[in-house]
């Protein structure tokens, strides 16, 4: 096992965080509860590798049957998976001198060729400037990895590589295929020997098992946000109908790869989630300092868009933690996850919810977010 960093349980005042703060940011979660943003929520604040807040508020689930939520309560990260899953993996073989970011990915994936695509890197497909479209429904027509291959090299580019940022579940996919390849692994696999294990997580996992499903929050009911973007071309497609509890939401995951995939299905606590973050904070234990740094570098390289470093989103103005310092970055998960890191002020915060629970559609939690970031940075001594 690494030596890696450990975040430790305390209390605010260990933590440089204001408990008098902390209380109207309780106040604010309850607001969002009462306001319909999402059902329940976990959240923890780390400040100088100290756990001063860690808390729960709401349901887990509201229906058929009401849970409440817990601070151990297991949710459907969605996207974190990228940068908590996918990204070290990335780095950590790139690192051994056995992934080149640079290289053609069709040096690794013939099948990934002619055209633009042949100067389509890794570096592109972590930096969201691959010119990859955002997302498709893969699963009509995909299901093994094989065949999601298949579908995305058939898939034309919307930009040319390196033009624009645009945030793609495509190209992470293409990255997944590609380290999955190149190591003979699968990406669970890569992510036990990666980050789980060498962490020592024991709730951080894809497919919960069955006896642990009773902690997961629940998502959505059936699968109707994804039915509804798919429209005619799913009238027969066999969609899931129950309520989704330990089951990965995104439906190219589920449907196509089983749950395990490299841009969404990992399932985790705010706990371990803030302990996986917690290494980019702390380097040298689980990636050095030197490969967190590029990470965390904007590598736009003349793209147009947002900034983004490899894999994750960096400070700008209108961002989910634009409250938080200049060298801040973080990421989101559709299901109403996030994680924002802020190393000049050496902070952390996890926000887990379960928003989709209520409904795909509910997007009140894009206008909650900053104001959760702000009342955290108002909780800082």
């Amino acid at each position: 096992m690494i030596s890696a960093p450990k975040l430790q349980p305390g209390i605010a005042d260990e933590a440089g965080l204001d408990p008098h703060r902390l209380l109207e940011l309780g106040i604010l979660i309850d607001e969002a509860i009462e306001d319909g943003v999402f059902p329940g929520a976990a959240i923890l604040l780390a400040r100088g590798g100290v756990a001063g807040c860690h808390d729960a508020r709401g349901f887990a689930q509201v229906a058929p049957t009401p849970r409440n939520a817990a601070p151990n309560t297991i949710y459907d990260l969605a996207s974190l998976t990228k940068v908590l899953a996918a990204l070290p993996v990335s780095l950590a073989l790139w690192e051994r001198g056995r992934l080149d970011l640079d290289a053609p990915v069709n040096s690794i994936l013939p099948e990934f060729s002619g055209g633009m695509r042949d100067s389509v890197t890794p570096r592109h497909l972590l930096a969201h400037t691959s010119g990859l479209p955002s997302w498709t429904a893969l699963y009509l027509h995909a299901r093994d990895r094989d065949s999601v291959l298949a579908q995305i090299c058939a898939t034309p580019l919307a930009a040319d590589p390196g033009t624009t940022v645009e945030y793609s579940d495509l190209g992470i996919l293409l990255l997944g295929a590609s380290l999955e390849r190149l190591t003979g692994k699968r990406i669970d696999q890569l992510v036990q020997e990666t980050v789980i294990g060498p962490l020592g997580l024991t709730e951080t996992m894809y497919n919960p098992p069955p006896p642990m499903r009773n902690r997961c929050a629940a998502t959505e009911s059936g699968h109707t946000y994804e039915r509804e973007k798919v429209g005619a071309d799913g009238l027969t497609f066999s969609w899931r109908r129950d309520v989704l509890v330990g089951e990965v939401h995104d439906g190219n995951a589920h449907y196509a790869l089983g749950g395990v995939a490299p841009h969404a299905g990992l399932f985790s606590t705010a706990w371990e989630v803030a302990t996986m973050a917690y290494q980019w904070l702390r380097p040298d234990g689980m990636l050095t300092s030197a490969t967190v740094e590029e990470a965390i570098s904007d590598q736009r390289a003349g793209a147009a868009g947002y900034p983004r470093g490899l894999g994750w989103v960096l400070h700008h103005e209108g961002t989910f933690f634009d409250a938080l310092g200049p060298r801040s970055f973080g990421h989101t998960g559709f299901t109403g996850t996030s994680v924002a890191l802020d190393p000049d002020e050496d902070l952390i915060a996890v926000l887990l919810t379960n928003r989709v629970h209520l409904g795909g559609h509910n997007t009140k939690i894009q206008e909650f977010r900053p104001r959760f970031h702000q009342a955290v940075r108002g909780a800082l001594r």
